[in-house]
């Protein structure tokens, strides 16, 4: 199998056309129900067993959940037209002080599934003008259009969808 590429390390090329906008969004509609049948029928043990210092599976699903505030404020940005977006937390602090292995996985798949359909709700009543708008990646530091932001949310998904099937063929 081919080892996992760390997220922070990732290269982008901005450069989806409008008319990619509809796929990405059911991409980003179908992570929820994606997360919750990775995770199906696992005991709680094995949810929040750690491999060494990386998060646990019910870390990831929380951490999914705890970065949307992150999506939807630059949906925010876009939106209002700022020439770079808000900056999402590097260290993860939120997931880190969540203690998301001492919650419920229903109840945090719960709040993910709650978040997402708010921002692919508004993703949905978008123009074609909207979806073209562009701002400055802060981390990147390189200009993207409101499609290639969800194309890039879409991907952040994957990696912890990738990193939960990691973690359940590593321990079963």
């Amino acid at each position: 199998m081919i080892a996992e590429f760390p997220w922070f390390e990732r290269k982008f090329a901005f450069e989806l056309p409008a008319w990619m906008f509809p796929n990405v969004v059911e991409r980003l509609r179908g992570t929820p129900a994606r997360a919750e049948e990775l995770v199906a029928g696992l005991s709680h043990d094995l949810l929040t067993r750690r491999d060494g210092d990386e998060w646990s599976i019910q870390e990831n699903v929380g951490h999914l959940g705890d970065i949307e505030d992150t999506w939807l404020g630059r949906l925010d940005d876009f939106l209002a037209g700022k020439e770079t977006l808000r900056e999402a937390d590097l260290t993860n602090r939120k997931t880190h002080e969540a203690n998301h292995n001492a919650n419920d996985i229903a109840t945090l798949l719960r709040a993910f599934r709650q978040s997402r359909q708010q921002f692919v709700q508004r993703l949905e009543d978008l123009s074609e003008a909207d979806v073209l708008r562009a701002s400055i990646h802060p981390r990147l530091k390189q200009p993207m259009h409101l499609v290639d932001h969800i194309y890039f949310v879409a991907e952040h998904d994957d990696h912890h969808l990738a990193q939960i099937t990691r973690l359940k063929r590593h321990f079963c």
